[in-house]
């Protein structure tokens, strides 16, 4: 087998592809624009000042929530012993009717916390809606209200499940 000896000729026009005349080329280096950082900056939490005026609403709101909890817990109190004798009574027995009334009574004496908790309610979003910064009282207020109209609505549920 002979061997063919490549040229110098040939040699040099295949480095010659390897070599790529000057031009202007854009460069390969990040970009100043991606050198930027997308994290969120770090900005610092407003804070609610004290408004008299709104904590005095607070209160007097606060007081006709409690006012309604009592009220409720005196309004269950008389239904309790009525719907329970109408538990072993069949449905639409007279007992039974009388248990139907007292937890009707019972649903109306619940709607009495719904005006001072849609109030409470309707503060923070208005606060929230101007881009006020959370006021702690008011938030407060809105859950303890909630969660004793969420009890108000269990209590009535679970006496409804005893005449079933």
């Amino acid at each position: 087998m002979t061997r063919v000896p490549l040229s110098p000729v040939l040699f040099a026009a295949l480095l010659s592809a390897c070599a790529a005349p000057a031009g202007d080329y854009p460069s390969l280096l990040p970009r100043p624009i991606e050198r930027i950082s997308l994290a969120e900056p770090n900005r610092p939490v407003p804070v609610a000042t004290p408004d008299a005026t709104l904590d005095a609403r607070i209160a007097a709101l606060g007081r006709d929530v409690a006012g309604a909890a009592r009220a409720f817990d005196a309004a269950i109190a008389k239904a309790r012993p009525t719907v329970e004798t109408a538990r072993s009574s069949g449905e639409g027995s007279e007992r039974w009717l009388g248990a139907q009334v007292a937890l009707a009574q019972l649903d109306v004496a619940r709607t009495a916390i719904d005006a001072p908790l849609g109030d409470l309610e309707r503060l923070a979003i208005d606060r929230a809606a101007t881009g006020a910064p959370p006021y702690p009282a008011l938030d407060r207020a809105v859950a303890q209200a909630t969660a004793a109209a969420a009890e108000q609505r269990t209590a009535i549920a679970t006496l409804n499940a005893t005449l079933r």
